[in-house]
């Protein structure tokens, strides 16, 4: 275990800062840690150095050698000493603490972030793109993100936009169901932030330069915790509008007799719009689709990975076997086996992956 930390080019590496936010925790860490190393080989190399000097030795009487009681001197020097230490480590940490929870001003990027079980939800409530999985910001640009748990226990979800976990007024305790904590954490961009059913928390991120940053749930969540997985892409400015007006646009309709164009009839006339959305989609109603929680997935195609970043989403076979039992695929998922046919597993391979 202590080994696998000194693997190179490893994706979730706190001790290479690639942003601000980062940077100031890893210049606190640093000074933090070379004092504690001096400190542990001071003590440690007293207690050797006591334990040689004052061992046993044949030819010495035996019993108990002589003891010394009480020594003010050395008493005060080994209070005042620590005192002076933990004051001098106190400072930094306490006004890197109040840096980090600052929230900056000027053009911020601001992200709802929504965590489930066991995957994260992303949404930027002014620029009307629901996510996930996948953050896309900006270089150069702090990102304001605002972070709630959700779960299943209650069917009126608390929609991106507002970020209110908890359930509506009104309901019962017991609503709230299994929502858990959990905890937000790109080693890269910035340190962890616990999610916690019920409240809000905020945690700024920003990275220098472009480049996908990988992330990861770092509290213990339930069975799926391991896979609950997620990737920070940063664009240039210029390449992240452009993402953004691709995200904007609704889904892209299938040619008519294709077999994506079948797959939408599956997708529509099936129970994936029970919990998913497709934007440009209605249902028999006419109304549009909504997620209930479920991804959504307008633009699922544009995605590196899918199912809390476990899987590739241009890999068409572990699609079609998430499609034909996702908790074979990955435990605990929510995701319930609908028993789709092949044909139909098919049919919504190719619509989905044709969601670009």
């Amino acid at each position: 275990m202590l080994a696998s930390a000194c693997v190179s080019g490893a994706q979730q590496d706190a001790l290479n800062p690639q942003g601000p936010y980062a940077r100031k925790s890893y210049e606190l860490l640093v000074p933090v840690f070379w004092v504690a190393v001096g400190i542990f080989v001071i003590v440690e190399g007293l207690l050797i150095w006591f334990a040689i000097r004052y061992r046993r030795r044949r030819g010495r009487p035996a019993g108990v050698p002589p003891q010394i009681h009480g020594n003010n001197r050395l008493e005060i020097a080994w209070t005042i000493v620590p005192a002076l230490i933990l004051a001098g480590v106190a400072v930094p940490t306490v006004t890197t603490i109040f840096d980090l929870a600052r929230r900056p001003e000027g053009n911020v990027l601001e992200v709802n972030v929504l965590a489930h079980q066991w995957w994260w939800e992303f949404d930027y409530p002014k620029e009307g793109i629901v996510t996930a999985n996948e953050l896309h910001i900006p270089t150069g640009r702090p990102v304001v993100l605002t972070l709630c748990a959700v779960g299943l226990g209650y069917e009126q979800q608390p929609t991106p936009s507002t970020c209110q976990p908890g359930p509506p007024e009104g309901a019962p305790p017991a609503a709230v169901g299994d929502a858990v904590i959990h905890s937000f954490w790109v080693p890269e961009l910035a340190g962890t932030q616990d999610v916690i059913p019920g409240m809000t928390n905020t945690l700024v991120i920003q990275a220098d330069r472009p480049g996908r940053y990988h992330g990861q749930c770092k509290e213990f969540c339930g069975l799926a915790h391991a896979y609950m997985r997620f990737v920070v892409v940063a664009h240039e400015p210029a390449e992240y509008e452009a993402w953004v007006r691709q995200q904007q646009a609704d889904a892209a309709m299938p040619k008519p007799g294709t077999l994506a164009a079948q797959g939408m009839d599956v997708f529509l006339n099936g129970q994936c719009i029970a919990c998913h959305a497709i934007r440009g989609l209605q249902d028999a109603n006419g109304n549009p689709l909504t997620a209930n929680g479920g991804p959504d997935l307008t633009h699922f195609a544009s995605r590196e990975c899918f199912a809390g970043c476990w899987l590739p989403t241009d890999d068409a076979d572990a699609l079609a076997r998430w499609l034909d039992d996702p908790a074979a695929v990955k435990q605990g998922s929510w995701m319930p086996d609908y028993g789709l046919t092949p044909e139909e597993i098919r049919a919504l391979v190719a619509y989905l992956q044709s969601l670009r």
